[in-house]
């Protein structure tokens, strides 16, 4: 699936020139964006265009299309021609949504894509959408996101729970990014509160309000650089570690037998989620490394077998290294799950 956004997006670079309709629009971008969620676009019983939305006495609206599941909407798609600005068409989304039983909608232009559900009042598209996908700008978060709606893994709970953390965490962010670049009068003075015993005037908020975005700038400039510092002193462990091989005398570093069969036994662990070619063994005096994609920036594991007790090395997110002790290589295979899970975090962030 993500091989397949990243071709449509470039597909969406490259042709949407010459896309001058709505028609053209749904065809170039839209179908093949169904497609990618698993759905088959020909057959009726899954994707229902023009999909019959009646509302009170009006009859014969129709949305673009259906997607349907056991023969009900699961999601309704309303299309619009790519250079259309869709905040201007939510109000005839909202209305369709009213009328049908599917709990999410979907407004498109086939470049951006609004997710829509009823999180606030039941059968009541919300004003807002909870997800927001611009194909031209893909994130690896929206990917995630758009997986949910996969034909295999489609689930209404699921995705619901998923939205409301989304919905109002996005608006809490939005909220939070207004107050730090220009702090209203209510939050100057609550902050102001905590800190001041005295009176809060007018002419206080209006200096505290300076005080306010002074501090947290300072906050935000110091996390930055803490991180950048933490960043930096990996790379240059990186690169130490990377020159390590040079360095050392070849004569010195003996792969044994039971090293190569601890290779061997991460290797058809972790192939279950890779390709085996993208796994490499590096040994050096210490210890012999497992990497994907031969790179040091991607620790598979580490396998101490040099000294009289063996270890094998397991890494977080933060590639902290967490020695374990082990007694023969095919205890390996009791740190499977782990193994599976280091590989697949580093894949997604390739």
């Amino acid at each position: 699936m993500e091989e397949a956004l990243k071709a449509l997006s470039q597909k969406i670079e490259e042709y949407k020139a010459n896309i001058q309709t709505e028609e053209a629009t749904k065809t170039a971008f839209v179908l093949p964006f169904i497609a990618l969620l698993g759905y088959d676009v020909f057959n009726p019983d899954e994707v229902q265009p023009e999909f019959t939305a009646d509302i009170g006495t009006k009859k014969g609206e129709k949305v673009d299309y259906a997607l349907l599941q056991d023969g009900n909407p699961i999601l309704i798609i309303e299309c619009k021609y790519w250079e259309e600005n869709l905040e201007a068409h939510n109000s005839q989304l909202y209305r369709y949504f009213a009328v049908t039983q599917s709990r999410f909608a979907l407004l498109t232009n086939g470049v951006k894509y609004l997710f829509f559900s009823d999180l606030e009042n039941d059968n009541k598209m919300d004003a807002r959408p909870f997800l927001e996908v611009d194909l031209e700008h893909l994130k690896d978060s929206d990917i995630q996101e758009l997986a949910k709606f996969h034909k295999s893994s489609f689930d209404v709970n699921t995705i619901i729970d998923a939205a409301g953390n989304m919905k109002y965490t996005k608006s809490l962010r939005k909220l939070l990014e207004d107050e730090f670049s220009n702090p209203s009068e209510e939050f100057t003075r609550f902050l102001a509160k905590q800190v001041y015993t005295g009176k809060v005037t007018s002419k206080l908020v209006e200096q505290f309000s300076n005080f306010i975005k002074k501090a947290i700038s300072q906050h935000i400039n110091e996390i930055i650089n803490d991180r950048l510092k933490k960043a930096l002193k990996k790379e240059t462990d990186e690169q130490k570690e990377q020159s390590e091989p040079d360095n050392q005398n070849d004569s010195k570093i003996i792969t044994t037998e039971e090293e190569i069969e601890g290779f061997n036994i991460v290797k058809a662990i972790v192939c279950k989620v890779i390709d085996s070619e993208r796994v490499f063994a590096r040994d050096t005096q210490s210890y012999f490394g497992v990497l994907l994609d031969n790179t040091n920036r991607k620790p598979i594991c580490r396998l101490h077998f040099n000294s009289k007790n063996k270890y094998i090395g397991l890494f977080d997110n933060e590639k902290t290294e967490n020695r374990i002790q082990i007694n023969r290589p095919s205890d390996i295979y009791n740190f499977s799950e782990h193994l599976i899970e280091t590989t697949k975090y580093y894949d997604a962030k390739s």
